[in-house]
């Protein structure tokens, strides 16, 4: 989803940032905590409890099991909610997620890229209910996020409306997004891709990126450990000693 035009970038080729959202741009996951504001947190609790065993599986094997984990406790809580209703408190969420959660120093990166004139989206597995109005306040030029499905009547099913957005699909959804922006493509230099993420679910689209940032907190230990860090990008360079 784009929320803002193209600026004009005809002397070369664009500069694309693309930044995960839950442990890159804020602190933590968000899921729970927007289905716990949707919801309340008894009906949350109780749906998490009656799905364990499925909720152990999918964090264990991951992939595909964690996305119909997600799809079916979404259908569980949210199916047959007004898309209406589910709008309005996922633009409450987002600006009290981003209140508390927001990191000051992934805010700060965010905004380098915007003063260079950059391109910035948003790219995550969460869904657009909550992530399309945080990209409103960060001022971001588009939100790549998992969409749920909405019938004609305007009620919400709970399943997805094509893929969950994470992994390979994050890649193709951000390579879509610069194409029908005019800012890759036949006759058109390839723009250079910065991608800012935490986990095993960005792994893919760091590694087709010009430029890759682990956002994480977790260092040596993280699942991206091999990239180079948000912090090593604000550090110091250090001085030639004088002969």
């Amino acid at each position: 989803m784009s929320l803002a035009g193209p600026g004009d970038e005809s002397t070369g080729p664009a500069t694309v940032a693309a930044f995960d959202f839950d442990g890159t741009v804020t602190r933590g996951a968000s899921t729970v905590s927007f289905l716990i504001a949707v919801r309340g947190l008894i009906p949350v609790a109780i749906a998490l409890a009656r799905t364990f065993p499925k909720l152990v599986r999918a964090s264990v094997l991951s992939g595909s099991a964690a996305d119909d984990y997600k799809e079916q406790l979404f259908v569980r809580l949210l199916r047959n909610m007004p898309d209406e209703e589910l709008s309005r408190k996922g633009r409450a969420f987002a600006a009290d997620h981003l209140r508390l959660r927001l990191r000051p120093e992934v805010r700060r990166r965010i905004e380098w890229h915007q003063e260079r004139g950059h391109r910035v989206v948003l790219v995550s597995a969460s869904v657009e209910s909550y992530v399309v109005p945080a990209g409103e306040i960060l001022g971001v030029d588009g939100v790549l996020a998992t969409r749920l499905a909405v019938d004609a009547a305007g009620i919400v099913s709970g399943r997805f409306d094509g893929k969950n957005c994470r992994g390979a699909e994050k890649y193709a959804r951000v390579i879509g997004w610069m194409r029908s922006n005019d800012l890759s493509g036949p006759g058109r230099p390839q723009a250079v891709l910065w991608a800012y993420g935490n986990s095993r679910g960005d792994a893919w689209l760091l590694g087709a990126a010009d430029h890759a940032v682990d956002a994480g907190r977790l260092g040596r230990f993280g699942a991206l450990r091999r990239f180079p860090t948000l912090a090593s990008l604000d550090a110091p360079r250090a001085r030639p000693n004088p002969s």
